[in-house]
């Protein structure tokens, strides 16, 4: 990574010309380097503030000893324009979608597990590590689980523990009895 800087008296063609040479070397040459990566875009824009002056500069008068410089092409239709427009496009996305993806965190959020009680019936759309328990109607042949309280004991002999996040108040048991047993 390097800083380059050129100081002189410059006429609006020569300093035009100057700067499209540089940015457009800046554009092609800045991206190989692991810092240079994430400065360059930077860079790119503080560079935007020299051509702002440039444009403040008079036309030549006079012709000086020797002609003025020719400006060429604009930095964006130079090859090395659009080599940048590939990275550019690519820290552009990157610095969008950190807001996008947060705001549709906000909104698209977990659901929250429904509440089972005592006497419903549920199914198990997961395994059971992941529970992914769901209501169901106990006539419904999706039903795969009565809800019971466990006994004194615990549950039944062949029912299964349902996570404490499917009680109503998220501490107390509920036993998953098997439907057609």
């Amino acid at each position: 990574m390097r800083t380059l800087r050129r100081r002189g008296a410059f006429c609006r063609p020569c300093g035009t010309a100057l700067f499209r040479e540089m940015q457009a070397d800046t554009m092609l040459q800045g991206w190989w380097g692991l810092l240079s990566v994430f400065i360059t875009p930077f860079v790119l824009l503080v560079n935007l503030s020299a051509r702002s002056a440039l444009r403040g500069l008079p036309e030549p008068t006079t012709w000086g000893w020797r002609p003025p410089l020719d400006p060429g092409k604009p930095v964006m239709r130079r090859p090395a324009g659009l080599v940048a427009a590939v990275p550019l496009a690519a820290v552009a996305c990157a610095l969008l979608a950190i807001p996008v993806l947060l705001v549709i965190g906000l909104f698209v959020g977990d659901e929250a597990p429904q509440k089972l009680t005592v006497g419903s019936c549920a199914r198990n759309d997961g395994s059971w590590s992941a529970q992914d328990l769901r209501q169901e109607p106990c006539g419904s042949p999706d039903a795969e689980f009565e809800v019971t309280e466990p006994g004194a004991e615990g549950c039944a002999t062949g029912d299964y523990l349902a996570d404490l996040e499917y009680s109503a108040d998220g501490a107390t048991t509920l036993c998953l009895h098997p439907v057609g047993r």
